[in-house]
């Protein structure tokens, strides 16, 4: 039918012009790119008419056309490291120490990582059982060679005495990162000591494994402990409340109120365990030369030292005082307009009137915003934006038998201006049963420079969590979900576009602190008017984004920033505490009020026990700063290259020049400082982080 609005039995009068208006819109909206198309829909298959249907396995890896290949990656893995072992030791090595060891890691990470991300996303049990099969079986290798003696002394003295080998400045800040992973592990302490050292790591695995079950376990209280009007607010089991979480965004403050209270009451095996993890972890310290875990984990990054990172910190938490004072005066007059209450905000508000607050003033939800923001018209975004800034495209590529782990998986080639492939990209983005749900990035292969002269190009997968097609919509992204689209495709292309010599340090192989830098950075672009209304359009009508809300939109983004950073601040100086000198001088629920009535402006409420729920302990333990001062950078990188011009090629390549194609190449505060041509200081991190800040609500 020409028309859709026409009905069959009805008659419908409207003039020819109107028709042919409502016809020339219409037509508007085939205009989609053939990416934009793709992506509006679900992946296409190629039609294969041989009756052998060749399979050619995940990723394009012959040995994985069924799961028994795994067991293949593994044998191989293990013959290949063997040979590289004897390599290394003997007396006869010809060739560099570093290229050596790559060459071990990359025989290892190949199959590691591709079985840890099939062990997680495969929705076939015999897939993920033998991808964990296969990644228990390397880190045993693994845990073998971190214990090798003579292939740690064949390195060090590679190191100490310079190698046999010409070696070039990558090559010795390489090997020497390798070398200080292999003391991490304790490997030039005396055999009791490295003993102790495998022990505790083992225990701190244990351990951390079970804080991180704990901290996401609900609460379960009976439910005659509470008021009569809460019986029902919850889960229940019988004559039990369950409480499992935090319930920010209930209308009812009395129901928020009991879930906070309920939900971070302490819980002591609870305590004991963060306890037992916080002491092996300073205990593995000390036995490996470091006066607190602190500078064992930090040692390497872009802040380089505990004490660094405290001064970052404790500059930021003054700076941003002020501002995050006049975010929660406005929250408290939201409160006091639907309470009647004045004073007092508890922590259980903040959730709830910011995202009043933040509808009040932009009054559209996001279900208006996502009709502008289909999927297809991200992903065109996405690749206008590359094209500009580097001269590289995204294109999509027929999918083969066999390669990908669900049907509904794109595959993207990264390709330059010469048509030259630069790596590829499995996009996973739709919601599936038993996915999941945190939006992440994997490396499934790193690159490298082969001895051929070619170059080992870089594949990866990158995971979201967004609504899927269906034969009438396209994927319709909220602006959180943009955001987070373009947030993991930074990760993807520092991988796509960096040409480092060695996989060890591709792409995201680089130091936490350094490594959400391209990251962050894609959400300075995800939040700029000019970016979002380059691509932003009505999924029927082809309709830009209309300016109102646009504008609208960008502000939101901006909004309680303040207050947002000055609780990261507290969570990050808790961190650092804990991981400090031990044994602590209070209890740990001390050093939590403690800190949190010093450093944020919420006061810590009596007999709850936050940091029994703070997970990312276990993940990120004592470098949970790592998100604030990746973001002072990307924020430092933003305002000096992109901020006049955020599609200008010149800056794009400055970019991807000086930082995107070392990867973890080279230490990352130099990379920072080749590209601002001057080394950042504190205070300079701190201000272009509180210019963020929007205090004008």
């Amino acid at each position: 039918m020409l028309f859709g609005t026409m009905l069959v039995g009805r008659k419908v009068k409207c003039s020819l012009p109107r028709l042919l208006d409502v016809y020339l819109r219409r037509q508007s909206v085939t205009t989609w790119s053939p990416l934009a198309s793709a992506f509006n829909s679900r992946p296409s298959r190629k039609v294969n008419f041989s009756f052998s249907r060749d399979n050619v396995g995940l990723f394009g890896s012959a040995e994985l056309k069924d799961f028994y290949g795994f067991y293949a990656l593994k044998e191989r893995a293990v013959r290949e490291s063997e040979t590289l072992i004897a390599e290394a030791v003997s007396a006869d090595r010809k060739r560099k120490m570093v290229l050596i060891f790559d060459e071990l890691s990359d025989a290892l990470c190949r199959v590691a990582d591709l079985a840890e991300f099939i062990r997680v996303a495969h929705p076939n049990l015999n897939y993920t059982s033998a991808a964990e099969d296969a990644s228990s079986n390397i880190a045993g290798l693994v845990e073998k060679l971190n214990t090798n003696v003579r292939l740690y002394e064949s390195l060090k003295q590679s190191v100490q005495d310079g190698d046999r080998c010409d070696v070039d400045e990558v090559d010795e800040y390489v090997a020497k990162l390798f070398l200080f992973d292999f003391e991490q592990c304790g490997i030039h302490l005396a055999a009791e000591k490295r003993k102790k050292v495998v022990a505790l790591n083992e225990q701190i695995l244990k351990t951390g494994a079970l804080f991180m079950e704990g901290a996401h376990q609900p609460t379960v209280v009976r439910k005659s402990a509470l008021p009569e009007k809460l019986h029902y607010c919850f889960a229940t089991d019988d004559d039990n409340a369950v409480v499992n979480g935090l319930h920010s965004d209930n209308h009812n403050e009395l129901v928020r109120e009991a879930a906070y209270r309920i939900y971070l009451y302490p819980h002591e095996q609870q305590q004991s365990k963060l306890l037992s993890l916080l002491q092996d972890r300073s205990e593995l310290a000390h036995l490996c030369g470091f006066p607190t875990y602190a500078h064992r984990a930090i040692k390497g990054t872009m802040a380089e030292t505990p004490e660094a990172v405290m001064e970052f910190l404790e500059s930021l938490a003054e700076q941003v005082r002020l501002p995050a004072g006049k975010d929660l005066d406005v929250l408290r007059k939201y409160k006091s307009k639907r309470t009647g209450i004045t004073g007092q905000l508890w922590p259980w508000d903040l959730p709830y009137y910011s995202a009043i607050a933040k509808h009040a003033r932009h009054k559209v939800d996001h279900a208006e915003f996502s009709k502008y923001f289909p999927l297809g018209a991200c992903m065109e975004g996405l690749d206008s934006l590359f094209r500009s800034l580097y001269g590289v495209s995204l294109l999509t590529e027929a999918v083969e038998e066999g390669e990908v782990w669900s049907a509904d998986v794109y595959k993207l080639a990264v390709k330059d201006e010469e048509d030259k492939v630069l790596g590829y990209i499995y996009c996973d983005f739709f919601e599936r049963s038993n996915k999941p749900q945190q939006d992440c990035h994997f490396t499934i292969r790193g690159g490298r420079e082969l001895s051929d002269g070619s170059y080992q190009l870089p594949i990866v997968v990158l995971m979201l969590n967004l609504p899927a097609p269906s034969w009438s919509l396209p994927s319709l992204l909220t602006p959180g979900m943009v955001e987070n689209l373009f947030h993991e495709m930074g990760h993807a292309m520092h991988s796509m576009l960096g040409r480092t010599k060695y996989q060890h340090v591709t792409g995201t192989r680089c130091s936490t602190d350094f490594a959400e830098v391209p990251s962050v950075l894609m959400e300075y672009f995800a939040s700029d008017h000019r970016v979002i209304s380059s691509f932003a359009r009505h999924y029927k009508t082809g309709e830009a984004l209309p300016q109102e809300m646009l504008a609208s939109l960008c502000t939101s983004r901006s909004m309680f920033g303040a207050c947002e950073t000055q609780l990261q601040v507290f969570y990050s100086i808790l961190d650092q505490r804990l991981h400090g000198n031990l044994p602590l001088e209070t209890g740990l629920t001390d050093i939590l009020t403690e800190t949190q009535n010093t450093y944020y402006s919420i006061p810590h409420v009596p007999h709850t026990a936050w940091h029994l729920r703070f997970a990312h302990l276990v993940g990120y333990g004592a470098k949970y700063y790592s998100y604030l001062m990746s973001r002072a950078v990307a924020s430092s990188i933003w305002h000096e290259c992109f901020v006049d011009d955020p599609f200008s090629r010149s800056s794009g390549e400055r970019y991807r020049r000086n930082l995107l194609a070392h990867g973890g190449g080279k230490p990352p505060m130099c990379l920072v400082e080749g590209l601002l041509n001057r080394r950042p200081t504190t205070d300079d991190f701190v201000r272009s982080l509180v210019a963020d800040f929007d205090v004008s609500h």
